[in-house]
């Protein structure tokens, strides 16, 4: 059987079933302990996902928020797309796999789509660009709250987002389909300067407007945020950030943080 690997349980997030559903369950008691937080949310649904990639230790609450609301609109289909963190290369990769492994059990990945998309915007498949815990990250998320859903995951390294925006536009008017859009946002600046530079990527998000990215937002996935800001545009999609935090809220260190947010487009 063709698979992509877990590379980074363990590290990134528990190895274990029990862990994962418990910390899950964690995440999601902080959010129903609030009554008017819970229905606000509940009331969400959409197609399109931003979410980070830490630890979930530091920016688990913020993308399992994400990913409930996404589950809520039961998409049979779900892209992760995410940045290259340990191999240069030119373009996009697909991993063209059938099965995709994690904790809680496999997800079937789509082959029929991987083969569609592969051929139509003439994408690569590198397989050790398939190692990459942005996207992976995602799929135990994914796993918990869809797990009959099939994934597609999409790595980039050196693209640009009109690579990307026709992908996703292609994509969104597939039925019962989604696309996650996996960013950190700041590393490793003191929480007040972090901030400060967070804000102008929160603003981008906020206002669909892409070129704000270029005005100071530091985010190592920024080339897919903006690709799915002009897509937003395009398709006048509406957007909502859904959280906004720092690896100082779990460690409370704040001489050098990382940023995350998530954001849902419907």
């Amino acid at each position: 059987m063709n698979t992509r690997t877990m590379s980074v349980s363990g590290s990134f997030y528990p190895e274990s079933q029990e862990e994962i559903t418990g910390l899950i369950n964690y995440f999601n008691s902080i959010i129903d302990a609030n009554v008017d937080i819970v229905t606000h949310f509940n009331a969400l649904s959409g197609n399109a996902v931003i979410v980070p990639h830490a630890g979930w230790v530091y920016s688990g609450f913020t993308a399992n928020l994400a990913h409930r609301i996404l589950a809520q609109s039961k998409p049979k289909n779900i892209i992760v797309i995410g940045p290259s963190h340990r191999v240069s290369f030119e373009g996009i990769s697909i991993a063209d796999m059938q099965k995709y492994q994690t904790p809680l059990g496999y997800l079937s990945i789509n082959t029929s789509l991987v083969n569609d998309i592969k051929e139509k915007f003439s994408l690569l498949t590198l397989p050790e660009a398939h190692q990459e815990h942005s996207t992976e990250v995602q799929m135990p998320f994914i796993k918990h709250y869809l797990g009959e859903a099939n994934v597609v995951e999409l790595i980039y390294s050196y693209a640009e987002p009109i690579q990307l925006s026709p992908i996703i536009d292609y994509l969104l008017d597939i039925p019962e389909t989604a696309v996650v859009i996996s960013t950190d946002l700041s590393h490793y600046y003191p929480l007040e300067e972090a901030q400060k530079l967070d804000t102008i990527c929160l603003e981008a998000i906020k206002h669909k407007n892409s070129s704000m990215l270029h005005q100071g937002c530091e985010a190592c996935g920024k080339i897919g945020v903006e690709a799915m800001l002009d897509i937003a545009v395009k398709r006048d999609m509406n957007v909502q950030l859904l959280d906004y935090r720092t690896s100082a809220d779990a460690s409370k260190d704040a001489s050098r943080v990382v940023g995350y947010t998530s954001a849902l487009f419907r």
